[in-house]
């Protein structure tokens, strides 16, 4: 989910997580093949050509499907855990199908909401072709609750005419990040290095997975915090070290968020961002536009790339539908290839299917990047509820303010952040 939780690692094969519970009141009702059924997709600022290609979706499900009409709401994002939870309660009142974020999955699983999909995706025939790790952030202990309707991952921006000016080349590392960073501002003290950000999760997350380290790992029945450790303490200094005043001043820095640091990059006052597919749009819009381009995140070896969160949406059915058999074929047609195309071509959703990946690489160089990045593997959330709880409490971002506003060092910082999250993870 773009704008969602903060993300630590299960592994790339969710079925090995500790269990989620699921429970809740809804259940089947029927499986009626009439009347109408009820879609809650997420508002977006833009809604317009999303508004658009749904509408498609929904007079072709309706012309093949005599009796039944479709009713599409809107949700606002900010509202969405108080607009579920009540849907859970009542299943008179909820959708039959709805989109919601990856991250949210865990939690909305446990809370009994959504059905068990991977009979209808197991004999779909699109569905052989889904990129196996997005697939993933679908599945609770292997079974699958949802659709991956599209993807998002990060690389990185940089504004090609000060690379240019300076005679200096993307960094092939990420030991190169910080030294070229220093370069860019004694050259240019009116720019950033890099746009990092104190409270920019998921541009740190990648220097912890490409040092080998984790923010949790499971042991025995529950997740252990694994941010105190070596590897993952490696990874942090490395993040924080990009906030310091000669590449990004704690002082403009140490408490922005990713939106916050692609801003300062759209604004022309950095060099570097690490920024979203789904950034596109607003970049191209802004004082950056036809002076940048992007490149995958290297690791820490010349040529490698370091693991991304893969963030995006899902579409799935609800547990207390009375309609499932319609609900899943409106679900796969709205997430099938045909109306993903679409969705790029109207949103710049990335694709979950990896040979529409392929054609949309093929035709858009800048998308390739973001190929390349989820091709050599990805990173997701911990499933299970208690991660909400952490990211609620805002615990990783305190712990990298600590170290780049406060002085706080990486070993006292993650420690304290470590000792937080077992609390949470046991209680």
């Amino acid at each position: 989910m773009r704008f969602a939780v903060m993300a630590a690692v299960c592994s790339v094969a969710l079925a090995g997580c500790a269990p989620v519970t699921s429970s809740g009141p809804a259940t089947q009702t029927g499986d009626e093949k009439t009347g109408q059924l009820r879609v809650w997709l997420f508002d977006e600022v833009n809604r317009a050509p999303k508004e658009e290609v749904v509408e498609q979706a929904v007079a072709e499900f309706q012309s093949a499907h005599s009796g039944v009409t479709v009713d599409v709401q809107y949700i606002q994002v900010a509202t969405r855990a108080e607009r579920f939870k009540a849907a859970f309660s009542d299943p008179k009142s909820a959708p039959d199908v709805a989109e919601f974020g990856n991250t949210d999955l865990a939690g909305y699983v446990a809370s009994g909401g959504f059905a068990d999909i991977g009979e209808e995706v197991s004999e779909w025939s699109d569905s052989k072709d889904f990129v196996p790790a997005v697939l993933d952030t679908a599945k609770v202990e292997g079974k699958v609750y949802g659709l991956p309707w599209y993807v998002g991952v990060r690389a990185l921006y940089y504004r090609t005419d000060v690379f240019t000016e300076l005679g200096v080349q993307p960094p092939a590392t990420l030991d190169e990040i910080a030294p070229l960073a220093r370069k860019i501002r004694a050259a240019k003290p009116d720019m950033l290095g890099i746009s990092a950000g104190g409270k920019y999760t998921f541009g740190m997350l990648p220097f912890v997975w490409a040092n080998g380290g984790d923010l949790a790992a499971v042991e025995g029945a529950k997740y252990a915090s694994k941010i105190d450790s070596a590897e993952s303490r490696k990874g942090v200094a490395k993040y924080t070290e990009l906030l310091a005043d000669d590449i990004c001043p704690p002082s403009q820095c140490a408490a922005n968020g990713g939106d916050a640091s692609v801003e300062a990059f759209r604004a022309g006052k950095a060099a570097m961002v690490i920024g979203g597919d789904f950034n596109r749009k607003s970049v191209d819009a802004s004082a950056a536009a036809g002076k940048y381009a992007v490149v995958p995140l290297p690791g820490n070896t010349a040529g490698s790339i370091a693991p991304a969160f893969a963030g995006g949406n899902l579409l799935g059915v609800m547990k207390g539908t009375g309609r499932r058999t319609l609900a899943n074929q409106f679900l796969q047609l709205l997430g099938g290839k045909q109306y993903q195309r679409k969705m790029f071509q109207a949103m710049g959703n990335l694709p979950t299917f990896a040979d529409v990946q392929s054609e949309v690489a093929a035709n858009d160089a800048f998308e390739q990047p973001f190929i390349k990045t989820l091709e050599a593997g990805t990173k997701f959330v911990p499933v299970t509820p208690t991660w909400a709880k952490i990211d609620a409490q805002a615990v990783i971002p305190t712990m990298l303010q600590q170290i780049a506003a406060e002085g706080k060092d990486v070993e006292a910082a993650t420690g304290a952040a470590a000792e937080s999250m077992n609390a949470a993870f046991n209680s």
